[in-house]
């Protein structure tokens, strides 16, 4: 039961076309018209209503911008309606509103459901919504990595679990090889960094420096130095300050001050400022006499023997040796040596490491050759049944003789080291597998099975890329199909038996096809003609619905270019007679 029907886009400046309304009907609709009048629009039109590239070059010339609207009917508790409102999208009535904008200058916009949306989101409800087939998906199927993805998407589950298995492990034993190959072809770089490590901790643990002591050693350095000119100083200064001893007649700053004290100390009675500056002077007195008796201490301290300044300067010496390779100062050397230590220690590590690694690795090819295998059990047993199907259908496309197989193949290595082991052989492998699947079709009694790309013509080709979908829409549906033009290269019987089938696949979907050929276009349920105006654009009313007398004069012209042809018109008429009573 289809879910889900794209009633109708509307296309502004896009191509040949100016403004054109496609109204679309739930069963089965054919759109054709001459070559050139823009049938690849409508399909061009939906791809960009589904995420689809957008290219500039679209815009028809002249206009600043190219639009596509559509209106999808969809079951409100479809995937895609979920998704919609989950984005933010409000479905009205049943309905819902997309929209793609795409300007000459080549910016994107896109609405669903009256919501400004990311076009990445239209591709999303994509494969929820319409599955769409064209010319260049047959060129695609000839391709066997697009053999194996067609193969994997029918088997479903059945393939998928075992492969989301198999990448995972595949993945991993991919970062652990190249983490190991790192790690084994750097061997030399690694032993030569290791010796500078080393070296370098032992000149560092030779001298044990410890923090600061540079620091604390210059100042010592530099006040042994000058001892005697220190002690000169700070004795001159204590005379000054309390007096020299060897001369009583001198004048000190103590004495000075305890005068002045004394001055003022005999008449501060008599007003209290200068009560307060007799205290402050007596404070003075006091500091005076403490800092000349800390001089007096400093320079009996002084220390000037030689032999200790010779061993600082030696050891400041060593300590200069190691700034100049390791550090600014003390503390830079005593960082580098933290992290060398750390670093020797990973190095010193390596070999446990790849130990760890090696051993990791060869269980991870132990596993991924039982996956492998399982992957190949899944995909043989999905190939047959794949092929019964799309030869089953292959027989309701005028190829009753025509069979379809699958070669699941493992291609063994000569190098084990190259491979993994599956049942005892070296067996290439890569990010889906082990297995080479390639699609083969024997057309005939008799013939050989061959690659489809070189035992199919263009109209086998097209059969067997619909008889493809039609086995995919019976596993996993979509609500709408639409071909463009997958009946080239077919005629006659073929085209007849291509549009029953087309037809009965509209039973259950929506099927839009893009088709040039009246035997297929006869199955429609509902007939659109492509038009140009006589000044070559595609206007709104240029998309017209053929009913009655306008559907046969349209099959005329299909048939033989002629629309008022009487044989031409009998053969319309006996067409669509024959396609209502094969339905």
């Amino acid at each position: 039961m289809v879910v889900s029907v794209l009633e109708e886009m509307r296309i502004r400046s896009l191509g040949v076309i100016d403004d054109a309304v496609v109204e679309l009907s739930p069963g089965f609709t054919a759109v054709t018209g001459e070559t050139g009048a823009g049938k690849t629009m409508v399909v061009t039109s939906l791809g960009l209503l589904l995420g689809g590239r957008a290219d500039p070059a679209l815009v028809r010339a002249g206009a600043k911008a190219a639009v596509v609207e559509g209106r999808i009917a969809v079951d409100g508790r479809s995937p895609a309606a979920v998704r919609a409102e989950e984005a933010g999208a409000e479905l009205d009535d049943g309905t819902l509103l997309i929209s793609r904008t795409l300007s000459a200058e080549g910016r994107s916009r896109a609405h669903l459901g009256g919501r400004s949306v990311p076009v990445g989101l239209l591709g999303e409800l994509a494969d929820e919504l319409v599955a769409v087939h064209g010319q260049t998906d047959q060129q695609g199927l000839l391709r066997p990595a697009r053999q194996r993805q067609a193969l994997d998407r029918y088997a479903g589950d059945a393939v998928a679990v075992p492969l989301a298995t198999y990448t995972g492990a595949y993945r991993r034993l991919r970062d652990v090889t190249a983490e190991l190959a790192e790690l084994t072809t750097r061997a030399r770089e690694r032993a030569q960094e290791a010796d500078l490590l080393r070296f370098g901790l032992d000149e560092i643990a030779a001298v044990e420096p410890l923090p600061g002591e540079d620091t604390e050693l210059a100042a010592e350095a530099s006040r042994l130095g000058h001892a005697e000119a220190l002690a000169s100083a700070a004795t001159a200064a204590r005379a000054a300050l309390a007096g020299d001893p060897e001369d009583p007649e001198g004048i000190d700053a103590g004495t000075l001050v305890a005068g002045a004290h004394r001055a003022v100390e005999a008449v501060r009675s008599h007003d209290p400022a200068l009560a307060g500056l007799a205290d402050r002077i007596g404070e003075i007195g006091i500091l005076l006499a403490d800092v000349a008796g800390e001089l007096a201490g400093y320079a009996s301290d002084l220390d000037a023997d030689p032999r200790r300044l010779a061993a600082v300067e030696e050891r400041r010496a060593a300590l200069t040796h190691l700034t100049r390779k390791y550090g600014a100062d003390i503390g830079e050397v005593l960082a580098w040596a933290e992290r060398s230590a750390t670093r020797l220690t990973e190095l010193d590590g390596d070999d446990d490491r790849i130990g760890e690694l090696t051993a990791e690795r060869d269980a991870l090819r132990a596993e991924l050759g039982e996956l492998a295998q399982a992957l190949t059990d899944a995909r043989t047993e999905a190939a047959e049944r794949f092929a019964g199907a799309v030869t089953a259908e292959l027989a309701s496309l005028a190829m009753p003789h025509a069979r379809v197989t699958f070669a699941v193949r493992q291609n063994e290595v000569a190098d084990a080291g190259a491979g993994i082991d599956v049942g005892g052989r070296a067996v290439a492998y890569g990010p889906h597998g082990a297995d080479d699947v390639e699609l083969l079709l024997a057309s005939h009694p008799g013939a050989q099975p061959r690659p489809i790309a070189k035992g199919a013509s263009g109209g086998e080709l097209s059969r067997v890329m619909l008889a493809v979908e039609v086995v995919f829409a019976g596993s996993a549906p979509v609500p709408t199909y639409l071909f463009d033009e997958v009946d080239a290269g077919v005629g006659g019987k073929a085209a007849v038996e291509v549009g029953r089938r087309l037809a009965r696949l509209a039973r259950t979907a929506q099927v839009v096809v893009v088709t040039h050929l009246p035997q297929v276009a006869a199955f429609a349920d509902r007939h659109l003609v492509v038009e140009k105006t006589h000044d070559g654009a595609v206007t709104r009313s240029g998309v017209q619905a053929m009913e009655g007398e306008d559907r046969v004069r349209e099959l005329s012209r299909m048939l033989a270019g002629q629309e008022d042809s009487e044989l031409a018109r009998a053969h319309a008429e006996e067409l669509l007679s024959a396609a209502r009573a094969g339905r």
